[in-house]
């Protein structure tokens, strides 16, 4: 939902910090290995209880994850790269809510869980839509930036961040956040299986 009115903001920004890494003989690829290494990090660091850091580490890791993008677009995006970082982006964000169920089982574990679930939603509509609107030709013109064609929702890459930054501010309430953000998701995922179900029946 934000996402299309966040990061047109952000380009310029990455894009100088992306040419930086440029000139020195960065690629996207290795960007993107090194930003899911740090977004291990954050979650190591939610298990061990230390929230500031691993706010850091999610934030530094993000940025990788933007700069990446950029740098791909220096280089000329390749299919291998954009699928290694969607890959890797999945299975990050189905981490990082593991990290707080093993800091406190009790109270995490169940909502934890229900939100890696919401995200097995939001991510199957995701990628069998790409999938089809890749092979049909389709495209969505305000998702340029990405190197997958997909129908936008509640719950994108910036609410995800938002709330991830939220549970490490606040970690004992992360389980009225883990709710809230699920049940988001799931509008999400809901949202995405009628319209992409309406938008490729139509083709």
């Amino acid at each position: 939902m934000l996402d299309r009115h966040v990061v047109p903001h952000l380009k310029p920004l990455l894009h100088r910090g992306a040419r930086a890494l440029h000139v020195r003989g960065w690629h996207a690829d290795q960007v993107t290995v090194v930003g899911f290494a740090i977004g291990l990090g954050a979650v190591v660091a939610v298990a061990l209880q230390a929230p500031v850091i691993a706010l850091a580490l999610l934030l530094l890791g993000r940025l990788a994850d933007g700069l990446d993008g950029e740098l791909a677009r220096l280089h000329g995006p390749s299919e291998a790269g954009a699928f290694l970082d969607i890959t890797l982006d999945f299975v990050f964000y189905a981490l990082f809510p593991v990290g707080f169920a093993l800091a406190d089982p009790a109270a995490n574990a169940l909502p934890a869980a229900v939100l890696v679930a919401s995200f097995v939603g939001t991510g199957a509509s995701f990628l069998a839509f790409a999938g089809q609107a890749d092979r049909l030709g389709i495209e969505r013109v305000q998702f340029a930036y990405k190197g997958l064609t997909y129908l936008d929702g509640l719950a994108e890459g910036t609410e995800t961040i938002i709330a991830f930054a939220l549970m490490c501010l606040f970690p004992a309430q992360f389980a009225t956040i883990a709710w809230a953000f699920a049940a988001l998701c799931a509008l999400t995922a809901v949202n995405r299986v009628v319209s992409g179900y309406r938008t490729l029946a139509g083709e």
